[in-house]
């Protein structure tokens, strides 16, 4: 098992950086890729990024060039960095877990961007 704790949300204005966190505990050693998803109101959960054990990340198109995810694992812990925040990127952000037996999830952490 793999338990997630998420931090870092809260308001910002349109334009403004947050930076998320992302801490693992449990069976960490098994992990390779950890990431984040978002849902926004009435919207279906969607893919923000992710990063493997050795560093490579991946981004969804829409933030491309705002976003950088990175990985402390000395820490156990995944960053998402953002950068010009927007008023959709509002969203509660969910930081996920995956080794071969499955994805665990944190609790999520609401992101609110003010226009």
């Amino acid at each position: 098992q793999v338990q997630l704790v998420e931090s870092g949300g809260g308001l910002v204005q349109a334009g403004g950086p947050l930076r998320l966190s992302c801490a693992a505990s449990g069976s960490i050693f098994s992990i390779n890729t950890m990431g984040w998803y978002r849902q926004a109101p009435g919207k279906q959960r969607e893919y923000v990024a992710s990063i493997n054990t050795g560093g490579s990340s991946n981004y969804a198109d829409s933030v491309k060039g705002r976003f950088t995810i990175s990985r402390d694992n000395a820490k156990n812990t995944v960053y998402l960095q953002m950068n010009s925040l927007k008023p959709e990127d509002t969203a509660v952000y969910y930081c996920y877990a995956r080794n071969s037996w499955g994805d665990y999830w944190g609790q999520g952490t609401q992101v609110t961007v003010s226009s």
